[in-house]
């Protein structure tokens, strides 16, 4: 019986190939390998991608994205940057979709599918039926002879992809391909719909680039939480209103007859004015208390702006006023930090 001879050697693991030097030129060429596979989606966009706008933009219904394994994770993150930039979307696991959640795509719907090979068997089930129910199937995939592709109304195709692992197999730049095709279809849509800043900023009210496009009017105080006091009220009676106003503003505005603002009072002023006179007279008027031509923000200025004016000038409290100068509502610096919990 002759010798079966020596077992073929397992591929080294990364860690053990080289010094410092291969592993960084490795990195550096997966790098590369996604970069050129991103690169040539450019060339292979055509009149395909335009039939998916259009079926998008037609869509009554969601854009129900749908993968297995990792094409399932980019998936989910073209679904959430779809639902962030104006496209009602949600992510079906297809294999949960075949034990019930079949029950979530509607008539109407649009069906996102991704499988590099065209032949995932999970998704291969779910696409027949979402058909069956109504929707319409477009597949991103890399292989547009595929039986899933067959099977769509529309193939955004990534091409042959070379992956960048080192025993091809680990899904890389396929799933990079993946992200950036359904990057462009978020973004076109996003373009063809109008999407504005402020809608952004009203699906993003947590995070710092949603906070940038906030407006003062989302913020301030204003209808019972603003403290209005008449000219000619005392310093005795602005501050019952400076006390009893829901929130404890720290601060009153008060207004002259014509119904423009006259000035404010703040906790602060009380302060100073204590350190600096000792006691205060509290039956006289809050004219003689009060600052003058403060500055103000209009209730459709950015937040951003009027932080900007908190810090400038070193105050808590700024009043917000409308075209005819009159008070309408006013911001608190905790106000603002608090849209940053």
């Amino acid at each position: 019986m002759a010798h079966p001879g020596p077992a073929p050697k397992d591929p080294a693991p990364l860690h053990s190939i080289g010094g410092p030097a291969d592993r960084l030129e490795r990195a550096r060429e997966v790098i590369r390998v996604e970069a050129r596979t991103i690169a040539r989606l450019e060339t292979l966009l055509d009149q395909r991608f335009v039939t998916a706008i259009d079926l998008l933009l037609a869509c009554k219904g969601t854009v129900i994205c749908t993968g297995m394994g990792k094409a399932g994770l980019i998936a989910q993150k073209i679904s959430a940057t779809l639902a962030s930039t104006g496209t009602d979307s949600i992510f079906l696991h297809p294999a949960e979709a075949l034990h019930g959640d079949l029950g979530r795509i509607r008539p109407g719907d649009v069906l996102l599918a991704l499988s590099n090979s065209g032949e995932t068997a999970e998704v291969k089930v779910v696409v027949p039926v979402a058909r069956k129910i109504g929707a319409k199937v477009i597949t991103l995939t890399g292989n547009p002879q595929s039986g899933l592709a067959q099977l769509s109304d529309v193939v955004l195709d990534i091409g042959r992809v070379d992956e960048a692992c080192p025993l091809g197999l680990a899904p890389t730049a396929s799933t990079s391909a993946m992200l950036a095709l359904g990057d462009a279809v978020a973004m076109v849509l996003s373009a063809e719909r109008r999407f504005s800043r402020e809608e952004y900023a009203l699906y993003h009210p947590a995070g710092s680039l949603g906070r940038k496009l906030m407006r003062v009017v989302e913020v301030m105080r204003r209808n019972a939480e603003l403290p209005l006091v008449p000219a000619g009220s005392t310093l005795a009676a602005t501050l019952r209103v400076m006390g009893h106003t829901p929130g404890k503003p720290g601060a009153a505005l008060v207004v002259a007859s014509d119904g423009r603002l006259a000035g404010i009072f703040t906790d602060g002023d009380l302060r100073r004015l204590v350190a600096e006179r000792g006691e205060l007279r509290r039956e006289d008027p809050i004219e003689s208390f009060m600052t003058r031509h403060p500055k103000s923000v209009r209730p459709d200025q950015l937040l951003e702006e009027a932080e900007r004016l908190l810090r400038e000038f070193r105050v808590d409290q700024i009043p917000v006023l409308d075209a005819e100068q009159r008070p309408v509502g006013l911001l608190d610096v905790q106000d603002i930090l608090d849209t940053r919990l």
